[in-house]
């Protein structure tokens, strides 16, 4: 598989298809979430298995990335992305059919693993049909479509509610068949590319790896952090997930086509990015505490502190497209200095907004600036540069894969972090004041990246 460039006006339909199935995948984040009452009241889910909705999504998507992205290296990512759609639409139908809470679970997984093959392929399709200097802005304007998703999500979930909740889900279906006859005729199909015995022992053993850490970090209590790791619920997943670690390493070196190519990651460039790609999960997940933050500092409720995120989401939607342009100027180590600048400055400006509504809307702005430059194209452009074209989607997947580690152990730090200082102001000061020091240690790595000429001269070089 290499660069295939195609005429402009095809291009433009390309971007457009892989724009739509990405917004899909990501709107099914954000619409669930005013869902929960409706889903709750039709289902009778316990409150403490509701986050189940969510969790199984994010889990079958973590662990479905390795796959996909490697079927998509192997066999072609036009094949693939038409998969992740149909087996997405066929997630969303068993959701909109589900009237127990087993067969809710089960479309939410099949959704979350559909889920999986969209946006590392799109992203790797990007990089094949466009030329290195316009990889930025069309990287970008993909980026911004979570931005656009967490906007437009409680909106279309308002009105679809107003019917029943399986619409949430039953107008994927319309859409996918859309998707896919238009994807038939216009994907460009790529060559199957078989290197030798597809490494299932390296699929499951990853697999198995992601699941326990994943389980391992839902299950710590915040409210009791450090004795909970010790738990029965918590210690034993996550040293499995350790161990693990250690074997994968042991049979990608020996596979004859690895899942995750280890000498991928000689390149400081990769190592770098990997890093960059945890600190975004982790940045991520202070937006999650901003509306309790704004609860507790301006005494609001708690659906107007939700409206006070907006600032974040629009500054992203806005800036992801501008920084994609720039990465094609100048290069991703300006842009990325400059965006986790920007987090670490809004976030210490955040640990101090406390009753201050222009200083916490202002440092709001700051972090979504810094996060469109981070999560919209930069990292991905960094891992489309830096290996050949044949192994494209498989290092988009180690960037999904690294966010939601990050993800995940941001989220666990600071729920304990704000729990053990009694979950007030000063707590939550406290947690974005550690966030922001993480950040500025993030910004001092950055550093390290090439410059602007160093990867003009790896671009040409992956580009033959």
């Amino acid at each position: 598989m290499t660069t295939t460039i195609i005429d402009e006006k095809k291009s433009k339909k390309i971007l457009l298809l892989l724009f739509l199935g990405v917004l899909m995948g990501a709107l099914d984040i954000s619409i669930v979430g005013p869902a929960l009452p409706s889903i709750q009241e039709t289902i009778a889910i316990d409150k403490r298995n509701l986050s189940w909705i969510f969790t199984i999504y994010v889990l079958f998507n973590l662990v479905g990335t390795p796959l996909m992205s490697k079927m998509a290296d192997i066999y072609g990512r036009k094949s693939t992305y038409i998969s992740s759609l149909i087996i997405f639409g066929l997630g969303s139908l068993l959701v909109s059919l589900s009237n127990s809470f087993e067969l809710l679970l089960v479309g939410r997984g099949i959704q979350g693993f559909g889920a999986s093959g969209i946006f590392p392929v799109a992203t790797a399709i990007i990089g094949d049909i466009f030329p290195p200097e316009k990889r930025g802005q069309k990287l970008g304007l993909i980026g911004a479509v979570f931005g656009i998703a967490f906007i437009i999500g409680p909106i279309i979930a308002g009105f679809l509610l107003m019917i029943n909740w399986h619409w949430l889900f039953i107008i994927n279906l319309p859409i996918i068949v859309f998707l896919v006859i238009w994807g038939l005729k216009i994907l460009p199909a790529n060559k199957s590319v078989k290197k030798g015995k597809f490494d299932y022992q390296g699929m499951i053993v990853i697999g198995l790896l992601l699941t326990s850490f994943s389980f391992g970090i839902n299950n710590i209590e915040t409210k009791d952090f450090f004795h909970s790791l010790a738990t029965i619920k918590v210690a034993p997943l996550l040293i499995v997930a350790v161990i693990l670690v250690f074997i994968f390493r042991m049979i990608e070196k020996k596979a004859s086509d690895p899942i995750l190519k280890l000498n991928n990651f000689n390149s400081r460039q990769v190592k770098i990015a990997s890093i960059l790609a945890m600190a975004a999960g982790v940045f991520e997940t202070t937006m999650v505490f901003i509306p309790d933050y704004a609860v507790e500092a301006f005494h609001v409720t708690a659906s107007k502190a939700s409206f006070m995120l907006i600032p974040v989401i629009i500054a992203l939607a806005i800036t992801a497209p501008i920084s994609g342009k720039m990465l094609d100027k100048i290069g991703s180590k300006i842009v990325i200095i400059t965006g986790t600048s920007s987090v670490a400055i809004g976030l210490l400006l955040l640990s101090v907004s406390a009753e201050n509504m222009i200083l916490f809307y202002s440092s709001e702005v700051l972090i979504g600036i810094g996060l469109s430059m981070l999560l919209g194209a930069s990292i991905r452009y960094i891992m489309l540069n830096e290996v050949p074209a044949t192994e494209r989607t498989s290092i988009q997947g180690v960037i999904t894969i690294f966010t939601s580690i990050g993800q995940m152990s941001g989220a666990a730090t600071a729920g304990a972090v704000v729990d053990s200082y009694g979950g007030n102001i000063e707590a939550y000061s406290y947690a974005y004041l550690a966030v922001s020091i993480f950040t500025f240690g993030i910004v001092f790595i950055s550093f390290f990246l090439k410059n602007r000429k160093e990867e003009l001269e790896t671009i040409a070089r992956n580009s033959i």
